[in-house]
C-alpha cells in the first residue's frame, strides 16, 4: 500500500523533514535471539510508519551481515504497510545480478526509493562494480522509474564531493551525507558553500547520531565508521547533558545554516518513535 506523499516532494519542499535510519536484524543469529529483533523490527518499524515517518534501512552495516531490508518489509508488515516511506540502502557488495533485481523487487513492492551507495571497501565481499555511479546507470537501464540515491562526506574536499553531486553520470535524485556533528560544523559550512557556488539542486538529507551514553570506549569503537568528536561528547555527559539534547543540538545547528532535512540513526529496535519524539520537543 502506499498513499504518502512521494519522498522526493517531501526532500524538494520547504519545511523540516526528521527520517529515521534503522538497521534489519543480523543474519545467523540462533533461532530464540532472531525471533525476538524480528519482533522488536517490526513494532519500531510499524509504529514509525503508522505515524507517517519516513524510515532508511541500512544494507550490512559496518560490515555486519544482515537480513535483507526487502525480505523483513514483505514477511512481517503486510499488505497494509505504506512502504513508499521506506527508503533502503543498496550497497555494491553483492552480486550484480542481486542489486540490479533489488531494484526491480523494490519498485514492485511500491518503496519511495533506493539509496545506492558503494560499501566499505576494507570488509566483506568486493564491490560488483567500481562505484555507485555505475551501479545506478545499470538500475535506471532496467527500472527508470525507481527514484535513486548517492552518498557524500562533508568531512572530505568540498569541491570533490560538489563535483560527484553535479556531474551528470552521477545518476542520482537526492543525496545523503556522512553523520555530522554541532562540535565539527567547519565541514558542513564548507559543504554548503561550495554547494551554493556550484548551484547545487539536488535535495538532501544530512545524517545525524543518537549518541546513547559518554561511554568511552563505545565512542572510540564508533569512531572507526565515522567520526565522532569523542572528548567533546564525553565533556557534555559529563555535565550531565542528556542524549537526547545532545542530538538536538546537532539538528539546531543544521537548522541555524537552513539545513532543515535530517536523518537520525541509532534510535534503537525498541522505541524508536518514541526516541525521535523527545528529540523534536527539545527543538
Amino acid at each position: 500500500m502506499s498513499g504518502g506523499t512521494p519522498f522526493l516532494d517531501v526532500l524538494r519542499a520547504p519545511g523540516p523533514l526528521h527520517a529515521v535510519e534503522l538497521r534489519p536484524p543480523r543474519s545467523g543469529m540462533d533461532a530464540s535471539r532472531s525471533l525476538d529483533a524480528w519482533i522488536e523490527s517490526h513494532h519500531g518499524l510499524k509504529r514509525l510508519l503508522d505515524q507517517g515517518r519516513y524510515v532508511l534501512y541500512t544494507d550490512d552495516a559496518v560490515g555486519d551481515r544482515e537480513e535483507e531490508s526487502l525480505r523483513l518489509l514483505t514477511t512481517n508488515l503486510g499488505p497494509t504497510a505504506d512502504l513508499s516511506r521506506v527508503i533502503p540502502f543498496l550497497t555494491l557488495k553483492h552480486s550484480l545480478e542481486y542489486c540490479l533485481l533489488f531494484a526491480r523487487r523494490a519498485a514492485s513492492y511500491g518503496l519511495g526509493a533506493v539509496t545506492v551507495t558503494g560499501g566499505d571497501t576494507e570488509v566483506g565481499p568486493p564491490r560488483c562494480l567500481p562505484r555507485s555511479r555505475d551501479l545506478r546507470d545499470r538500475i535506471r537501464q532496467g527500472t527508470p522509474g525507481l527514484p535513486l540515491g548517492t552518498w557524500v562526506n562533508p568531512y572530505r574536499d568540498p569541491g570533490e564531493q560538489m563535483g560527484f553531486l553535479v556531474e551528470q553520470e552521477v545518476h542520482a535524485d537526492y543525496f545523503l551525507t556522512q553523520i555530522v556533528s554541532h562540535h565539527t560544523l567547519e565541514p558542513v559550512d564548507g559543504f554548503l558553500e561550495a554547494a551554493s557556488a556550484g548551484g547545487l539542486t539536488l535535495p538532501g538529507l544530512f545524517g545525524v547520531f543518537y549518541y546513547r551514553s559518554g561511554n568511552p570506549e563505545t565512542l572510540r569503537r564508533l569512531a572507526r565508521f565515522f567520526p565522532v568528536p569523542v572528548e567533546e561528547l564525553l565533556s557534555e555527559f559529563e555535565e550531565g547533558v542528556p542524549p537526547e539534547e545532545v542530538c538536538a543540538r546537532t539538528i539546531r545547528s543544521l537548522r541555524s545554516r537552513g539545513v532543515e532535512k535530517v536523518y537520525v540513526c541509532n534510535l534503537g529496535e525498541r522505541r524508536p518513535a518514541d526516541v525521535l519524539r523527545s528529540i523534536e520537543e527539545l527543538l
